[in-house]
C-alpha cells in the first residue's frame, strides 16, 4: 500500500531523476532498494519509514521495489537487498545492506543529515539569491574557516568572488576543493574573467596589425571570451592552434577554459571541439 506520508514515496525508473537525483539538491534522500518477498526489507522497511516521518522533512525516504525496477538496481550495483542508499546533491554518499538495527541506522543518517556547517551554507545561499552578497561571503568564509575544503562553500564563495573581479582569491579557494565539474567550471571561468575590462578595440587594431603576433592573439581572445563573445574567442583560438606555433598549447587549453564555461552541450562546445581534435591530429 502506498504511503500517505508527504516524506515517502514510491519512486520507479521513471520519476528517479526527478524524485532522487534533482530533489537530493535540496534535501537528502534515503533510497530503499526492496522486494516484497524480503524478509529483512519487512524489518527495515517500516522502520525507516519511522524515521523519515520523526524526521519531519531532514529527509525523504525513496522506495524501490526491484522486481519492478531490475535496471534501476543494476545501476545502483544492488547486489543484495535491502540495500539502502543515502542521496545529496544528486549523488550516492554512503550506503549499507541489510536490516541494521534502529541505533546503527540514526548513526548512518546523522552522517548523512546536514550538519551545522550545511545549514550555515544554506543561509550564505539564500543571501546571495536575495542579493546580500556581503552578508553571503561573509557566511560562506565563516563555513570555510571551520572545514577549508566544504565544497558548497568553497563553490559559492569562488563565484561570489569572480563575480566580483577577484579571479586570483577564487583559484586559491577552488585549489582547496575536490575537483569535480562544477570546481573546473569556475576555474575556468576565473582564468576567462581575468581579461574582463580590457580594451577590446584596442587589441583588435594591434592584431589586424600585427596578424602573427599569436600572444597578442591569445590576449584578444580572453578578452572577448571574458565578455561572452565566445564564438570570435574560439575562431581566434582555433586559428593558433591550426598554425602550429609556439602559442599552440596556450591556445588549446583557452578553448578547454571556454567548453567548461559553456557546457559539454552547447552547440559552440560541440562544433568547435569537433575542429579542435581535427586540427591537433
Amino acid at each position: 500500500m502506498e504511503s500517505t506520508s508527504p516524506y515517502i514515496q514510491d519512486v520507479t525508473i521513471a520519476d528517479f531523476q526527478q524524485a532522487v537525483l534533482q530533489k537530493s539538491h535540496d534535501v537528502p534522500v534515503v533510497v530503499d532498494f526492496w522486494a516484497e518477498w524480503c524478509g529483512p526489507c519487512r524489518t527495515l522497511g517500516p522502520l525507516l519509514e519511522k524515521l523519515a516521518d520523526e524526521s519531519q522533512g531532514a529527509f525523504i525516504l525513496a522506495k524501490v521495489d526491484v522486481d519492478s525496477n531490475q535496471d534501476l538496481a543494476a545501476q545502483f550495483n544492488v547486489q543484495g537487498i535491502p540495500t539502502v542508499i543515502g542521496f545529496k546533491g544528486g549523488m550516492p554518499i554512503d550506503q549499507f545492506t541489510g536490516a541494521l538495527p534502529e541505533a546503527a541506522i540514526r548513526d548512518w543518517l546523522e552522517r548523512l543529515l546536514p550538519s551545522e556547517i550545511d545549514l550555515v551554507v544554506d543561509q550564505a545561499r539564500d543571501a546571495a539569491i536575495a542579493g546580500n552578497l556581503d552578508t553571503a561571503e561573509r557566511l560562506f568564509s565563516a563555513a570555510l574557516d571551520q572545514q577549508p575544503d566544504h565544497q558548497e562553500a568553497g563553490t559559492g564563495l569562488a563565484a561570489l568572488m569572480i563575480a566580483s573581479g577577484r579571479q586570483d582569491e577564487a583559484l586559491v579557494v577552488l585549489g582547496k576543493l575536490a575537483v569535480t565539474d562544477e570546481v573546473e567550471r569556475l576555474q575556468s571561468a576565473a582564468r576567462l574573467s581575468a581579461s574582463r575590462g580590457t580594451d577590446i578595440s584596442d587589441l583588435t587594431s594591434r592584431v589586424t596589425a600585427a596578424p602573427d603576433d599569436d600572444a597578442l592573439r591569445i590576449e584578444l581572445a580572453l578578452a572577448l571570451a571574458a565578455e561572452a563573445e565566445y564564438e570570435p574567442a574560439l575562431d581566434h583560438l582555433l586559428g593558433i592552434v591550426k598554425g602550429r606555433g609556439p602559442a599552440k598549447e596556450d591556445a588549446r587549453r583557452a578553448m578547454l577554459d571556454i567548453f567548461e564555461v559553456l557546457g559539454d552541450g552547447h552547440p559552440l562546445t560541440t562544433s568547435y571541439r569537433r575542429q579542435l581534435a581535427s586540427a591537433l591530429f
